[in-house]
């Protein structure tokens, strides 16, 4: 008795599992991170050469409050001046004239001398910083200079200005109080004593208060400090240019580059709706990948693998068909169907074939149906000999109603020799006039219980799941579902789709085999432009042909098994020569 598992529907990845597999599916986008790449490597010629020539001096201004005690902390710089309102008056129009003025720089040159200063704030700090670039080293220091010269004597008028203002503004206050004063004092001297006297007295008093405040408010303005700042850093010359080299540009452009390149890499990853991946695939399924087919090994050759020069395509089916035998979905009942998604089934026929080729060598007794009955093949690409009546067809009086429409099964049975790997039995389609009764009928069940025998499996060939709806018909007897498809050719809401339409018809995705684009097949290279699959051409309805009557096959053999002598060669046909035809 064989020991088997059950493996879950699809392998958990953890978070470094799926990066590293989102990774090895950027770096399939070679072309968007080489355009990316190169465009980085352009920017960074372009920054190489265009700042090859520009140069940059930089003055410091240290900005003060005005004040009449400078050793006193009581009052913060940086409460008494807003150092974002000084910079953006460092950079108007008013400072960029009176530098031009200094420098004569005419009114066509106004707007080219503006646009070469920076102006910046270090943090917690009350210094400007005064940044020129220009084309030459010797006219950006004197172009920061004159800047710097111009802001200060712009600040200091204004801080004068400021201080005349108010000044003459106590003035006008003072002014009339002491005329009154003056007056007051005159009439105080021509009185005589009395009350009248002491009340003139008491109101000189006031007023005389109120002169003294004046004054001591227009001697506080006139004694402050109005030095606006100080330079503390001039600007001289620079030794080099400003730019960051050639060399430098180029590395920086590149890494920039590459990061843009993975960007779009990853935006193209991300609405790609083909599965880029085994993960993907699994993923939408939901079921393991049981193998993937080598590239170039999986299309014109053989259809049996055996006995060919490179083993690795047998080994690979034979990977598959062990991983199948381990699993006890399929190992209870022993049926599988192999599909393909759309399109061609050249591939899911080859690996149908060479499965059963692989269970037979493990020594089971293995029935291939081809139940592709809209384009049967295997009959006519294999050297196949007849074989006895099947079981299947033995039974007398059995139950249920045959139709006279129905063909398929009509009995024939082939023997198709794999070579080293044994023989296994094949029961080859046939066009028929009604292909889902004849995939329904009693005598197609029967055929498919032949699994019910002990040491015996059945594999059963249908025709693309999402094309027609033949598999469907055969999920509920067959259970286990193989899926055979390109990555590159397919959509993931295909494959989800796929998975939906088998697990509601009562089956199971076992798993998948991928496989790479076949020759010549424009249909996966559309896809992977982004457009959509191109529509698949009508099949043409085939002709109805007159049945007449035959001898039955297996009732030939039965009567020729007398004369027959074993190991005359008629047995079997190998298979090792017999290539693939487009399905």
């Amino acid at each position: 008795m064989i020991e088997t598992n059950r493996p879950a529907a699809a392998p958990a990845e953890d978070e470094p599992d799926l990066l590293r597999d989102q990774f090895r599916q950027l770096l399939r986008y070679r072309r968007l991170i080489g355009a990316g790449v190169g465009i980085g490597l352009l920017g960074g010629v372009y920054l190489g050469v265009t700042t090859a020539d520009t140069y940059v001096a930089t003055a410091d201004i240290v900005l003060r409050a005005p004040t009449d005690d400078p050793f006193n902390p009581s009052l913060a710089p940086d409460k008494a001046i807003n150092i974002g309102s000084e910079r953006q008056v460092a950079l108007s129009s008013s400072i960029a004239n009176e530098a031009a003025k200094k420098l004569g720089v005419s009114a066509s040159g106004f707007r080219s001398l503006r646009s070469g200063l920076q102006v910046t704030n270090p943090p917690q700090t009350m210094v400007l910083r005064f940044t020129y670039t220009a084309a030459s080293p010797a006219e950006a220091a004197k172009r920061a200079n004159a800047m710097t010269e111009a802001y200060l004597l712009k600040r200091q008028e204004a801080l004068d200005v400021t201080r005349d203002k108010m000044v003459k503004g106590y003035q006008d206050q003072r002014d009339p109080v002491a005329k009154q004063l003056d007056e007051l004092v005159k009439q105080i001297n021509g009185m005589p004593a009395g009350p009248a006297r002491d009340a003139a007295y008491s109101s000189k008093t006031d007023q005389q208060s109120k002169v003294n405040t004046l004054n001591s408010n227009i001697a506080k303005l006139q004694a402050l400090d109005m030095t606006p700042g100080r330079v503390t850093s001039a600007a001289v010359p620079p030794h080099g240019a400003d730019g960051p080299g050639i060399a430098m540009s180029l590395a920086l452009g590149a890494a920039v580059g590459l990061a843009l390149g993975l960007l779009a890499a990853w935006v193209r990853l991300v609405f790609d709706p083909a599965p880029r991946s085994e993960g993907d695939v699994a993923r939408a399924l939901r079921a393991p990948v049981l193998g993937s087919l080598p590239r170039g090994k999986a299309d014109g050759g053989p259809l049996l693998a055996a006995g060919e020069e490179d083993p690795r395509l047998a080994e690979e089916f034979r990977s598959v068909a062990f991983r199948l035998a381990y699993d006890s979905r399929f190992a209870d009942r022993r049926r599988l169907l192999v599909v393909a998604p759309r399109g061609s089934s050249e591939i899911a026929a080859a690996v149908a074939v060479n499965l059963a080729a692989s269970f037979a060598e493990t020594g089971k007794d293995v029935l291939l149906i081809e139940a592709d009955l809209r384009t049967p093949v295997l009959a006519g690409q294999l050297p196949t000999e007849s074989a006895g009546r099947p079981r299947w067809s033995q039974s007398q009086g059995a139950p249920g109603p045959q139709h006279a429409d129905i063909e398929w099964p009509d009995g024939r049975q082939l023997v198709v020799d794999a070579g080293e790997s044994g023989s296994f039995d094949l029961i080859p389609g046939e066009r028929v006039r009604n292909v889902p009764r004849a995939l329904t009928s009693s005598r197609a069940s029967r055929l498919i219980s032949e699994a019910d025998s002990p040491n015996s499996t059945v594999v059963v060939l249908a025709p693309p799941v999402l094309s027609y709806a033949d598999a469907l018909a055969l999920v509920d007897r067959v259970d286990g579902v193989l899926v055979v498809c390109n990555p590159g050719a397919v959509r993931r809401t295909d494959l989800s789709r796929i998975r939906e339409l088998i697990s509601g018809a009562g089956g199971t995705v076992l798993g998948a085999v991928l496989h790479a684009p076949l020759p010549g097949d424009k249909r996966s290279r559309s896809f992977r432009r982004g457009g959509a699959p191109a529509p698949e051409a009508p099949e043409p309805a085939p002709a109805p042909r007159r049945r007449e009557p035959q001898p039955i096959p297996y009732e030939v053999a039965a009567a020729d098994a007398a004369q027959h002598i074993p190991g005359d060669g008629t047995d079997t046909v190998a298979l090792r020569t017999v290539r693939t035809g487009r399905r």
